[in-house]
């Protein structure tokens, strides 16, 4: 499994603890604040059920968040698509054993999303050792009034 996935999607259940320490930002209108929380609670939610799904190697919900054009940019500089971020959701030698989530911040544009966040975590992938800090970014768009995923970002923390 690729680390973009397994990164990303591991971060999004640690949100839901980070994000109860960590108010949302809105660069929605005042006026528009009341939709801007119950936006950043759906996608709050989001990454919790990505992170679940992960962990559960769930392909078939983790493609239900995934938009089709779905890009991720993996801590290791390479590219994947969502057919490949799917099919590497079950390689073998790749698992998530511990993860804490650092600050996160959820950002509006209009229809579109910024999550951005890091956490630390104990993973393999393709059975190397893959450990350590990771600091990432999911971007969501709101498309036929349902968030969807479409790129993804994530950087390996030096120590």
């Amino acid at each position: 499994m690729k680390k973009v996935t397994m990164t990303l999607l591991i971060s999004a259940l640690g949100a839901v603890a980070a994000i109860a320490q960590t108010p949302a930002k809105s660069a929605a209108p005042k006026a528009a604040a009341a939709t801007g929380s119950s936006a950043a609670d759906e996608l709050r939610q989001i990454e919790a059920d990505w992170t679940a799904a992960v962990k559960a190697k769930d392909a078939d919900k983790v493609g239900e968040i995934l938009a089709d054009t779905w890009t991720g940019i993996n801590y290791d500089g390479t590219i994947d698509t969502k057919a490949k971020a799917l099919a590497d959701l079950k390689a073998p030698g790749s698992s998530l054993d511990t993860f804490e989530m650092g600050p996160l911040k959820v950002q509006f544009f209009g229809s579109t999303a910024i999550v951005t966040g890091s956490d630390t975590e104990k993973s393999m992938e393709k059975g190397k050792d893959t450990s350590g800090k990771y600091v990432w970014m999911d971007v969501f768009v709101k498309q036929n009034g349902k968030w969807k995923a479409v790129a993804s970002e994530s950087t390996k923390v030096a120590k």
